[in-house]
């Protein structure tokens, strides 16, 4: 993933300047990510200060703490998704079907006709229970024109 300004930022540093961040989610998507870019930062002599966290890299004590932190995170970031999959598989087994469900293009139909009767699109969403801005989707792809 491209972060230009990122890449600014470590580019504009010089050596001996520090580089503060509110939290270390802030500056990588991924521990790998984030490893990475802290390496960049310490080949170039910048280092890295996380204001919420309390890491200065600075040292080498600020060091093992940032990689036990993003350890830590990482960890936490695979438990999310494993009980994510879990979740989902037990929702599977009952039967359900986990996900947004499919739109009822009866209320869709009924929808376009309440706009094109001169109904607000909000209105129809609300009569009919769905999402306003699904109608407005609708509108575009069957070319349907908001009344004045």
């Amino acid at each position: 993933m491209e972060r230009p300004g990122l890449a600014e930022l470590i580019a504009y540093a010089r050596k001996g300047d520090t580089l503060a961040v509110v939290r270390l989610d802030r500056l990588g998507r991924s521990l790998t990510e984030l490893l990475a870019t802290v390496e960049t930062l310490r080949s170039q002599g910048i280092a890295l200060l996380s204001l919420e966290e309390k890491i200065d890299t600075s040292s080498a004590a600020g060091e093992l703490i940032f990689h036990v932190f993003g350890a830590i995170a990482h960890f936490e970031r695979r438990l999310i998704s494993e009980r994510t999959r879990d979740g989902i598989a037990a929702a599977r087994a009952k039967g359900k079907q986990p996900g947004r469900q499919p739109l009822d293009m009866s209320k869709v139909d009924a929808a376009i006709k309440l706009v094109e009767a001169r109904i607000s699109p909000t209105e129809a969403a609300r009569q009919l229970g769905i999402g306003r801005s699904t109608i407005y989707r609708e509108m575009r792809r069957l070319g349907v024109e908001r009344p004045a």
